[in-house]
This record gives structure tokens, sequence and C-alpha cells, in this order.
């Protein structure tokens, strides 16, 4: 909750470029430190560990400033096992709360890239109890361009970069990969003098976190894979 000490001083914040790391658990480094905590014991934020994530550990490989804007569970068009609140409807808002009045104040921040990892949990299967549709392809491709242009709005100069999920094998990672293609081209068509959307598809993976999600050293293998991807953005 606290630091104290006699002699305690504010670092002075890095002078690179910044990057916004938008997602879902994997993003925010969930799941992913047992050490202290062992995998299904204590509360779930007991193994979270946002500075040994993929976004953070590349950022500062690059020597740049990162934010996250990052939910468990969120997706771009429904949550793992809900139809809402979805990352559209939460991004606005101070804490990612639907029913907060507050809205973040973007003039705050100038990101130089905006990483977006959504659609693992679009793709979910969901939880066995809530009653759940089939992936809707359509929705999910309208939902997150139309947040592509949100996103773009806040943040005009920005490179804007489209994440497949390491978490999905087979016909979901097909499947994602091919949408988020298709938001690509709908995106560029729409501001044919903006830098194009660039796509980075992960390798799948084996997580070794708890719940599936990757691990810390899993974390370090996503962002050596993304590193050059990054640095050729920046």
């Amino acid at each position: 909750q606290k630091i104290t000490g006699p002699k305690l001083a504010a670092l002075p914040p890095p002078t690179g470029p910044l990057i916004e790391f938008i997602g879902n658990s994997i993003t925010c480094g969930a799941a992913a430190d047992p050490s202290e905590v062992p995998c299904g014991t204590g509360e779930y934020q007991d193994q979270h560990n946002a500075y040994q994530a993929y976004g953070p550990r590349v950022a500062r490989t690059l020597h740049a400033n990162y934010i996250l804007s990052s939910v468990s569970g969120i997706g771009a068009y429904r949550t793992w096992n809900r139809t809402g609140p979805t990352m559209p409807e939460v991004y606005e808002k101070l804490d990612f709360q639907a029913t907060n009045s507050q809205l973040w104040d973007f003039a705050n921040y100038k990101p130089a890239v905006v990483s977006i990892a959504l659609g693992t949990n679009d793709l979910s299967d969901g939880d066995g109890k809530t009653p759940r549709l089939p992936f809707d392809s359509a929705a999910f491709v309208n939902s997150y361009a139309q947040f592509v242009v949100l996103v773009k709005t806040k943040y005009p100069q920005a490179r804007i970069a489209l994440l497949n999920s390491p978490m999905l094998n087979g016909q979901k990672r097909t499947k994602l990969q091919n949408c988020l293609t298709a938001i690509k081209t709908k995106t560029d068509a729409a501001y044919p003098s903006a830098p194009p959307v660039a796509l980075f598809f992960f390798e799948p993976m084996q997580a070794h976190g708890c719940n599936g999600h990757p691990d810390v050293a899993d974390h370090a293998i996503l962002a050596k894979e993304m590193e050059p991807f990054l640095q050729k953005l920046l």
C-alpha cells in the first residue's frame, strides 16, 4: 500500500516514446506469477505481475515509456463469459468501469504506438454456466473496427498495431487472424492517407501460468518475439 523511507525520491520519467498496450488478462500480466501465492490459492490478483508482462518488458528493452489499458476477461464484443461490458464500452472511463461517469483525460498521454490485443475472450467457450452463443465474426469485426476508429480519434498520430493471441490454437487462431486482417483492411480503406494498421501474430504457446495463462517466463518469450516489430514501428 505504501513505501516509506527517509530519503526517497521519484525516478525521473524516461525520455523515450510512449507505447499504450490495450488488452485483456494477458496484457495485464494476470495469473503469471505464482512465486509467492501458488495457483488456485489466495485471491485472483495474487498471481498478478504487470511489471513482468510482455508489454512493460518490451517497452523497457526499447527504452520506451508504457501505459497498460487492460482488463482481465474483456473482449471487443463480449467478455470471456458474458456479453459485456466490452473494451469499447469502458475504454474512455477513468477506471474501466462502465457505470462510472468520470472519463479519462486523453490529453495527458500521447502514445507513438497503440498495441491492441483483443479476441481471446471473444472466442472463449465461456464458463459452462452462462448461456453463450457461437462466436460471431461479423459482430466481432464490426465492434473491433469501431473501437480502432475510437482510438484513432484519441490519438490521430499514433501507429496502431493489432495483435493475435498466443493462447489460441487451431481454428480459433485462424479465425482471429482472419478477423484482424479484415479489420486492418477496413481501417486502412477508411484512412487512406494515414500509416497502415500493423498486424503482429505471436507464435502459439503452451502457457505455464495459472488457468492457462502465460507465466513470467512465457511473457519473456512474447516480449522477445514482439521486440523487432515494435522497434520498427517506433
